[in-house]
């Protein structure tokens, strides 16, 4: 390697080295100061959680149903996708049909790719006695009380009017 070949290389990634430096300064400037500025006291209280003037009783996690992460899940790749469609329509021009025929197999694929999460009820939030009850009213033995009760409250009064 000559010298001006290694001075170009330099020059070339001397803003890397130098962002690298202060990045590295910077985490190392942040680790002592919180050395120093950090509380050196321990014991048994030290380590507890106060908040507000009152000592905390029990736990704090809530525990949070799986659909929510489904939800997160769904939006991200959903969100992902239409980031792809946002490109392909910038240049819709340049991929002529051969990028529309292309765009419409991949919506085609997401389409059902959500048909298929409806199907197997990934989107459905109500519990599942009221979703059997609207599937099919006969398998549900509190649909079936209700609507033997309503029977009966119809035919009593059939007969009381009679």
């Amino acid at each position: 390697m000559s010298m001006s070949t290694s001075t170009e290389v330099i020059a070339h990634h001397w803003a890397f080295a130098v962002f690298l430096i202060v990045a590295i300064g910077l985490c190392c400037v942040m680790l002592l100061g919180a050395w120093f500025l950090g509380g050196r006291a321990k014991g048994r209280h030290k380590n507890t959680p106060f908040e507000s003037g009152i000592d905390s009783v029990g736990t704090a996690r809530l525990r949070l149903s799986a659909k929510f992460y489904l939800v997160a899940m769904f939006f991200v790749i959903f969100d992902v996708e239409a980031l792809y469609l946002y490109a392909w329509s910038v240049s819709i021009r340049e991929s002529g049909w051969v990028g529309f025929v292309e765009a419409a197999i991949f919506i085609l694929v997401l389409l059902a790719g959500l048909v298929y999460l409806v199907r197997i009820g990934a989107l459905d939030w109500t519990p599942a006695r009221s979703r059997r009850a609207q599937i099919n009213p006969e398998t549900d033995s509190l649909t079936n009380r209700h609507t033997q009760d309503a029977q009966k409250n119809s035919a009593y009064s059939k007969a009381a009017s009679e």
